[in-house]
């Protein structure tokens, strides 16, 4: 089981580099767009394009600080961490699937099988938070009986 916590560690790890990357990569792109803006003819056509790569801007480094919260989410879990409880760096599994508590990314398969990748902040994370192995969890809708937990 230890494995495959690394597994789901490496998986949230590389999504969350990807993710940063990107955004890094789109932020200096848009800038440099907006540098070679050159004012035309058509007089507002300049203000307007800068105004929207500063939009552009704006919302990606929003993003960017996002993934950077979730890199240090990240770096607060200890994959060789067993524990009796739930706690971040938890895989949890339930009557109705895999659980692995760390960031929220959703469903993801490896290996051929499912995994929900969910916070601990998340709603259904906050539920499971602190149980144990037998406890039963109700969220929308659905029970969740714990059955294992490392």
């Amino acid at each position: 089981m230890i494995s495959l916590k690394n597994t789901l560690f490496t998986y949230c790890t590389d999504y969350v580099v990807e993710r940063i990357t990107r955004l890094k990569t789109e932020i200096k792109k848009t800038q440099s767009s907006a540098n070679e803006e050159t004012k035309s003819s058509a007089g507002d056509k300049y203000e307007t394009g800068r105004a929207m790569a500063q939009l552009e801007i704006e919302k990606n480094t929003k993003q960017l600080a996002e993934a950077e919260r979730l890199q240090g989410m990240l770096q607060a879990i200890h994959t060789d961490l067993v524990s009796d409880i739930i706690i971040p760096g938890s895989l949890v599994t339930t009557s109705k699937g895999v659980f692995y508590i760390s960031i929220s990314i959703g469903l993801a398969e490896i290996d051929k099988k499912q995994y929900f990748i969910i916070a601990p902040d998340s709603p259904i994370g906050k539920l499971f938070m602190g149980k144990k192995a037998g406890d039963v969890v109700s969220w929308n809708n659905n029970v969740y009986t714990i059955q294992s937990l490392c």
